[in-house]
């Protein structure tokens, strides 16, 4: 390209557009003088009209100067060019890694490193970059068909189960390279991993009490073999979704469960009776045991006191027999008198006999006696001293004024 066809390029076009009114249509591009043609443009006139100014401008034969003028005209459009396409390269190689996830970078078709979440870049075509989610919870559901849910247990019976594992990718790398289709292999190896636990254990176990234990035993030998392979994979649950027998024996096998669901009901209920009666029973021996203890206590010791009263009094009566005697016959009548409402007095060698209203006295003063009452008691008594029952009384009666 000449300096000439520069300057005219730098130069304001002072022309109407071909498009703009009043343009006449006569600069349209497609070759539509003057409005003329109504058609749509000749393709290929097009691309002659677009080649033709190309080459032009990097100083082919259709340009309007020729020589070294062209040729550095061509070499400096040949730098725009690429120094476009360069940085266009460039910003092509500008990627963002999501939280989550993690980059595998392969350099010509070979592991290069990994790339964490954020803004990264990598020369194109060079290198190449493959996103691997690492955080998400995948999920493979096995027994859809009875190809994958028909199991047989080691007392050759057979189980219908379903069951899901819950898995993530732990090592992006192995994820990638080391396995053709990691997600298939998953899958493979959760059936043949449940069918080795099935096969161990009864058809019992399996659909009853050891649902637990089964799923635990299936996801430690998956994980197992998921190391051995390398396949950047981990294990997170084993969950059983159902664990039945076949369609062809469950009217059976749901009698044989209704039956054990009644004896462990009724075991229940005794037990229950039993933990209901049986404490009762243990309360009331309790009870029993220690009233009879009380009781055996309380008689030893009225026993021991009466015992000890006992010595006391003989080693008073030794010392004094009249007195003691005459004072054990005291405190007897006081304690037989005492106990009852009325005193009936004997006179001898007559038939008259004395009533003292004592329970009109206690009633009145309470269950004691005062003084007074004693000494009017005392007079109306006869003074008669050939009267032992009278004398009795009046000795009675002067132990209770004397207390």
């Amino acid at each position: 390209m000449s300096k000439e066809d520069i300057s005219k390029l730098n130069q304001p076009n002072q022309e109407m557009a071909w498009n703009e009114p009043g343009g006449g249509g006569s600069k349209d591009p497609w070759g539509n003088k003057g409005g003329k043609q109504d058609g749509p443009p000749d393709l290929d006139e097009v691309f002659k009209k677009l080649n033709e100014k190309v080459t032009s401008i990097f100083g082919g034969k259709g340009g309007k100067s020729g020589g070294s003028g062209s040729a550095v005209g061509g070499s400096k459009g040949f730098g725009f060019i690429a120094a476009i396409l360069l940085v266009l390269w460039g910003l092509s190689g500008i990627y963002i890694v999501d939280e989550g996830r993690q980059g595998v970078v392969l350099r010509v078709g070979a592991f290069d490193r990994i790339t964490e979440p954020g803004p990264h870049w990598f020369p194109r075509f060079i290198e190449k970059v493959e996103m691997v989610e690492v955080d998400r919870v995948r999920s493979v559901n096995i027994g859809a068909t009875s190809h994958e849910s028909l199991m047989l247990t080691q007392d050759e019976n057979i189980v219908d189960i379903q069951f899901e594992v819950q898995y993530k990718v732990s090592n992006a790398k192995d994820y990638v390279f080391n396995v053709r289709d990691p997600d298939t292999t998953l899958r493979q190896v959760t059936e043949t991993a449940m069918r080795e636990i099935v096969g161990k254990n009864k058809m019992d176990f399996v659909i009853k009490d050891g649902r637990v234990e089964v799923a635990n035993g299936t996801k430690k030998l998956m994980q197992d073999i998921l190391n051995s392979y390398d396949t950047g994979l981990i294990v997170t649950n084993v969950n059983m979704q159902n664990a039945q027998p076949p369609e062809q024996v469950q009217h059976a096998f749901n009698d044989a469960i209704k039956a054990r669901e009644d004896k462990e009901r009724l075991v229940n209920e005794a037990e229950a009776y039993s933990n209901d009666i049986l404490p009762k029973a243990r309360g009331k021996a309790a009870r029993m045991k220690s009233e009879s203890e009380a009781y055996r206590d309380e008689i030893i010791a009225k026993a021991t006191g009466e015992t000890q009263r006992f010595i006391k009094v003989l080693t008073e009566y030794k010392k004094a027999p009249a007195v003691t005697r005459e004072r054990l016959y005291l405190e007897t009548m006081e304690s037989v008198l005492g106990s009852s409402n009325k005193v009936m007095v004997d006179v001898k060698k007559g038939n008259n006999l004395m009533y003292l209203p004592l329970d009109r006295l206690q009633s009145r003063q309470g269950s004691s006696i005062s003084l007074e009452d004693l000494q009017n008691m005392k007079q109306s008594l006869p003074n008669s001293t050939d009267n032992n029952s009278t004398s009795r009384s009046r000795d009675l009666l002067r132990g209770r004024e004397g207390r």
